[in-house]
């Protein structure tokens, strides 16, 4: 294997350990609010009012982190493609040979 296919290698699998970590993170975060919401309610009492604040509260800071995560994560893979997209773009215009001027 040379270097070049040790480094893609190398790259993809530091990917995948940044996506699953990265998911586990949000996740955690995401059962996290909503054990303390759960727990708010619980200890708020029954009061209508004070439930729907909390689950409004909790809902919107879910979607704000899942939002937030899926959202950095499409622009980084996208800001990827684009420079790996433009690395081999360069490479194979360096490599091949010059075309003669026509006469």
């Amino acid at each position: 294997m040379g270097r070049d296919e040790a480094r893609v290698v190398q790259d993809v699998e530091l990917e995948k350990y940044r996506a699953r970590y990265g998911l586990l993170a949000v996740v955690v975060s995401n059962v996290a609010i909503a054990g303390v919401a759960a727990f708010g309610v619980w200890r708020l009492g029954g009061d209508k009012a004070v439930i729907v604040s909390v689950l409004t509260a909790a809902f919107t800071a879910v979607s704000s982190v899942t939002t937030a995560y899926l959202g950095i994560k499409a622009v980084s893979n996208t800001a990827r493609s684009i420079a790996l997209g433009n690395a081999s773009g360069r490479a194979a215009r360096a490599a091949a040979p010059a075309e003669p001027p026509a006469s």
